[in-house]
């Protein structure tokens, strides 16, 4: 399996960039999706996940500014974000999961950089 992100790039605070994700294979087959982040010095954190049911969680620090949805049609997992903050600078990527307690496939990162 292979996920490639993109999207990712340089914006203000208040501004706002659209991540993607693109699966090598059908996203309906995968039971979830998710879209972690990295900052420097900092562990990999959850940012959003979606089911293959459409159901959506996200990080307490993300909630009412980030949206995850994906496109079963065009094997393609999104992320909207909004009212961006320096805190979101990272590196982002996407994984999914064949199964609910299986491992993640990851993709490489795409690097987002807030600019305050």
């Amino acid at each position: 399996v292979q996920l490639q992100a993109s999207g990712g790039g340089l914006a203000q605070a208040g501004g706002s960039l659209r991540l993607s994700c693109v699966a090598s294979r059908r996203t309906f087959e995968f039971a979830s999706m998710a879209w972690y982040r990295q900052a420097p010095g900092k562990e990999r954190e959850l940012v959003a996940s979606i089911t293959r049911g459409g159901t959506t969680n996200y990080a307490d620090i993300v909630k009412g500014r980030f949206t995850i949805s994906r496109d079963n049609a065009k094997n393609t997992m999104n992320l909207q974000m909004n009212t961006l903050k320096p805190e979101d600078t990272a590196v982002y990527y996407c994984a999914a999961k064949s199964i609910v307690t299986g491992p993640n496939y990851w993709g490489h990162g795409t690097l987002v950089t807030v600019s305050s």
